[in-house]
Parts: C-alpha cells; structure tokens; sequence
C-alpha cells in the first residue's frame, strides 16, 4: 500500500530517523519541516516548524524518541536553509515547536549548505555536534552548547523540554572548521565511531575525516591532515578537470552495518569502496547508473546487501533504482513511483522490519512505498 503526504508546497529534502525511532520522517518543504508518525497503512504530522526559507539539508539526533515507544516522546533534529541559516528543532510530549536559529552572519556558511549529520558513535553527547558541508569548500563542526557545563548536564537530564526555557540566554553554537579544495555535497557520521565523518566533494573525491584531530598550522592544507583517508572516482575526476561535468553533483553515503564500505554515485556512475582492499584510493567496484545522471546514493539499513539510486532528471519520470551487492553487474531494479515529468528530488529508507520502504520526495509530496512484496 502507498502512501501519500501532501506537504503543502515542493517537497526538497526527506530524511528517515535511522536509529530508535524508526517511524519518524522529516520532511522539509519551502518554508517549513513536518515530521510524520508513519504506520504501514497511515501518516500523522506530529510537529510542524516554521522555518521561513526553503530546507537544504535535515538531521536528525540521536536523541529522538517515538511516541510509539513512549509517552514521553521528544524530537529533535538540524535543519539548514537556503540563505546559509542553520536551525534546531525541538519539540516533547510537554512542549510545542521550538526553532532556535544559528549559524548566520560572520561565523557560519557562506554558500548553499548541501548536507548535514550528527557526530555518530555512541557517547552519550553524540547529540552535542552537528556537521554541514556547504558550497563554500567547508566542512564545520558545531558545538550546540558551547558554554556552560551545568547547561549541558541539564540538557542530558531534561531533554528538549530545557531549550524552550533556554530563550535568549542560550548560546551560540560555535563551529570547528575544516576547508577542503572544492565544494561539498555529502556529510556521513557513523554508528560506531564519534571521530570521522565521511565528506564528499563534487569532483569525486571522498575523505574520511578525523575532525578532532589538531589543526594544521597550514590551514590552506588543514584538510589533508584531518583526512584518515582519500578515496577518488577516477571518471568522476575526470570530468571535473576536463569540463565534461557541466554542475556540481555527487552523493555518498556510509554503509551502517559495515565501517569498511562507502558508496557514492557521480554522473552516470555509481562506486563502492571497501576501504580494507584500497588501491591507491579507487573504487572497489564501478557500474553504470542513470544515463542522465544519478543524484542520490542510500544504503537500504536494514536489508544490507541493497542500495538505491534516484535521479533527478525528469526523462524517466520519478523512478528509484535499486541494486544489490551480490549481483552488483546485474540490471538494477527500477521503481517506478510517478510519470514524467515528475523527478524524486530526495528520498530515504525507512527502517522497519519486513519489507523495506522507502520515502520520496515527488512534486509536492511525500510518497512511501514498499520495494518488493512477501514471496
């Protein structure tokens, strides 16, 4: 069964919470981000946070609990906007929306931000810091408090209800800095490590990136000496440097039941990494995608072995292709969800057990669906 949400305006970026609570999905449109209560049979907007600008980027914290699971729920979740701004978004089960801006003027981005993911691992201030990559060549790592020991032990007594008696008095975010040669379209964290992040350049170069490592004196080279690892897709590079690329592009994505396996689509390519068999940084395996180019890359969570690329070229209507590693030369399987020409600007795997589903931003909705039936 399909399900539609009608979000109320062109829907630009869907991000499923991949940890406990499963059946939260943000949504985020021109003005605001709706998060849904999804069921297999049924959606429910449960928070609604007026933002004002278009949404770039959405993610989610660790720290989200399900009304399903409890009665004292709470959300929370980074969002980023068209004009540079950053945002955290609270809400419980005892308090309304709350949107607490961040990032603007001198301190922050100054290109469109592109992606954005909390520090992973599984420290219990996992929640504190927030990455987001941005056009301007930067990747920043936030501190959401600062200041204030006390503030940050009643944050992790009181959860979100403490940020809406916070008002004024709550400080700034301050942000770690780290510059890379080229603009940045993917941030990954991962669940098993509070150190790196995996960073995607639109070129086809990705870094593992040890952000608390101490900066280089050099900070023209800073990247270089916070990068654990370079990983490069030749073609990709390429076409960069030869002006065959005609616009920035590229997504990746970490692989969460494995910290060795990165995939990536650039143009008509997708890449698999295993980053225990490198040589010299290329791709474990490459294939073909999308003729017109493929735009987002996701890990199914909880079916390992698939991964699914979309497009966002409007030629072959709002169709996702899905692939699996044990056949991974094999045609992929394509999902259709909408005729031309509407396009899947974003989508996301829902984790649930049973069929994995998946949430796609067509048009002005939300569209879930399953990738396959029971046999």
């Amino acid at each position: 069964m399909d399900l539609r949400h009608d979000h109320g305006s062109e829907v630009q970026v869907v991000r499923a919470n991949q940890d406990d609570a499963s059946d939260l999905v943000a949504v985020g449109g021109m003005h605001t981000v709706q998060v849904l209560l999804t069921t297999p049979t049924s959606t429910k907007v449960i928070a609604n946070f007026h933002l004002g600008c278009r949404v770039t980027a959405i993610a989610w914290s660790t720290r989200c609990t399900s009304p399903t699971s409890t009665d004292e729920w709470t959300i929370e979740l980074a969002a980023a906007g068209e004009h540079y701004s950053l945002f955290h978004l609270t809400k419980s089960f005892s308090s309304s929306e709350n949107v607490f801006s961040f990032g603007g003027g001198l301190s922050g981005h100054h290109g469109k931000v592109n992606d954005m993911a909390y520090c992973g691992g599984q420290s219990e201030d996992s929640w504190r810091y927030v990455a987001t990559v941005s056009d301007d060549k930067t990747l920043m790592v936030w501190d959401l408090f600062p200041t204030l020991p006390s503030l940050r032990t009643r944050a992790e007594s009181a959860g979100s209800d403490m940020f809406e008696d916070l008002g004024s008095h709550r400080a700034q975010p301050t942000a770690y800095v780290i510059a890379f040669p080229h603009p940045l379209t993917t941030v990954c964290s991962h669940p098993t490590t509070s150190k790196e992040f995996v960073v995607a350049d639109s070129r086809g170069s990705i870094f593992l990136t040890d952000w608390r490592a101490d900066p280089d004196e050099n900070e023209q080279v800073s990247w270089r000496n916070s990068s654990v690892i370079e990983l490069v897709e030749p073609r990709a590079l390429a076409d960069s440097i030869s002006g065959t690329t005609s616009r920035w592009s590229g997504s990746a994505a970490w692989k969460r039941d494995s910290v060795d396996l990165i995939g990536a689509v650039y143009g008509n390519r997708f890449a698999l990494w295993d980053i225990c068999k490198l040589s010299g940084g290329k791709p474990t395996v490459t294939s073909a995608s999308f003729p017109e180019g493929g735009t987002k890359f996701r890990w199914c969570p909880s079916h390992h072995d698939y991964f699914a690329i979309s497009t966002n070229s409007p030629l072959a209507g709002a169709v996702v292709n899905l692939y699996n590693t044990n056949h991974i030369h094999a045609h992929p399987t394509t999902l259709t969800i909408a005729p031309r020409p509407l396009y899947v600007r974003d989508f996301d795997f829902i984790p649930q057990k049973g069929i994995p589903r998946i949430a796609a931003a067509v048009g002005r909705e939300v569209i879930i669906f399953n990738i396959g039936v029971e046999s």
